[in-house]
């Protein structure tokens, strides 16, 4: 099956989710076909801060309708945060979307997991992931710290880089997560927090959101037909 990906959304989560891909095509022994639909994250957290959904949808069929011009039968969108506006997308596509929020919320299921940590964006995290978490009890950082989560995770996802001091804010609000308000993992609700987590143990299990949706994409990757 042949993979659209709307990437660029930031630049560093689309190289993540092409890594992912490319990984799995080896663990599987098939070569997977992906296609890779380039869009600007300038207008994406401008409509996101300003919920304005039906013109992010709008701007994501349009980058659908070019991956399914080059073949693609499912696209994706390889950045949480633009999960915001995923039901108008999926209204507006010519093919499948392999919806982010459907995958996590089946995957934390399946792990009989009943209480959530959550780090990422903003909205990402008070949302429960719009609404994919509910029925899991969900723990946020401490009022007066989710906006300096929110902020230094788009800070983070725009510059592409992660600093030791915001992997140490991240690493330490995980922990007090866990440790204090009886978390029993962390889910990274943010496609970028890969930069600080990614080949670093924090002490603590993680569920990473755009590793479930890169597993599922890549089994379907697999298929033929």
């Amino acid at each position: 099956m042949h993979i659209g990906l709307i990437g660029g959304i930031g630049p560093a989560a689309t190289t993540f989710y092409y890594r992912g891909m490319v990984a799995a095509s080896k663990t599987a022994g098939v070569p997977f076909r992906m296609t890779i639909a380039h869009a600007d994250n300038g207008p994406l957290v401008q409509n996101f801060f300003a919920d304005r959904r039906v013109e992010q949808a709008e701007v994501f069929a349009a980058h659908i309708r070019d991956l399914a011009a080059a073949g693609a039968d499912v696209a994706a969108v390889t950045a949480l945060a633009g999960h915001y506006c995923i039901e108008e997308t999926i209204a507006l596509s010519p093919i499948p979307v392999v919806n982010a929020v459907d995958v996590i919320r089946n995957a934390v299921t399946a792990r009989g997991i009943k209480r959530l940590g959550l780090l990422g964006a903003g909205r990402v995290m008070t949302s429960g992931l719009y609404g994919a978490l509910n029925g899991v009890e969900q723990v946020l950082p401490p009022a007066d710290a989710v906006e300096d989560v929110g902020n230094a995770y788009v800070t983070m996802a725009q510059r592409g880089s992660c600093t030791e001091e915001e992997r140490q804010m991240f690493f330490d609000i995980g922990a007090a997560m866990v440790r204090n308000d009886g978390a029993e993992a962390v889910f990274l609700a943010g496609t970028d927090l890969f930069l600080a987590f990614e080949g670093n143990d924090p002490g603590y299990p993680v569920i990473d959101g755009g590793e479930v949706h890169i597993a599922e994409l890549a089994r379907l990757a697999a298929k033929e037909g």
